[in-house]
């Protein structure tokens, strides 16, 4: 961390132990973006004249290169905040997920998913439970009964248009699930 870490507490004594806890916390999030620039947390309770029954606001602003990343873990979403460190604990796990999805967009390493394959069956074996997909691009791949998602395998005839996922297998290529498109649909 490029500058050291600011604590602020409202409505709330100061305490050592858990300034100490909090100050650990901030220097663990460098190990998952060695990059910030500043950290700054608020311990607040928004009630300070209550001894008891106070839940802890924890805010938790960092500064990273070219974005700020704010978490704010607020006392009406969990009365466990009652406890100031279950609330800091909180607090800076929902900074470290944060942290790490932008070292992710960072490193262009955000998870994509694959466009389904579309197809007709051309194929099934009804008393082996498996049938084969002529895939849009010409690929013939496998399917099993149990992977027809939504849909009657004894109904199924060839010329059906479906949708699937394709993964390898033992054998090939083959369809983990296989949706059976019905007649108004649209084709990408």
């Amino acid at each position: 961390m490029k500058q050291p870490v600011q604590i602020t507490f409202r409505n709330v004594p100061h305490s050592d132990a858990l300034e100490a806890k909090i100050r650990e916390k901030a220097e663990k999030l460098d190990e998952f973006y060695n990059r910030i620039m500043s950290c700054r947390v608020t311990v607040e309770a928004p009630h300070g004249r209550h001894h008891q029954g106070n839940l802890f606001h924890i805010s938790v602003d960092l500064k990273v290169p070219d974005a700020e990343l704010v978490v704010n873990r607020s006392p009406k979403e969990h009365h466990a905040h009652e406890d100031p460190y279950v609330a800091v604990r909180d607090a800076f796990n929902a900074a470290r997920r944060k942290l790490q999805d932008y070292a992710r967009k960072q490193r262009g390493k955000v998870k994509s998913h694959e466009p389904q394959g579309h197809g007709k069956v051309s194929e099934i074996v009804e008393m082996e439970d498996y049938g084969r997909i002529v895939a849009s691009d010409g690929k013939e791949i496998y399917f099993h009964r149990n992977s027809l998602v939504d849909g009657d395998f004894d109904s199924l005839e060839v010329g059906s248009e479906v949708r699937f996922a394709e993964e390898e297998g033992d054998a090939g290529a083959q369809a983990s699930t296989v949706y059976v498109v019905g007649k108004h649909h649209l084709i990408d």
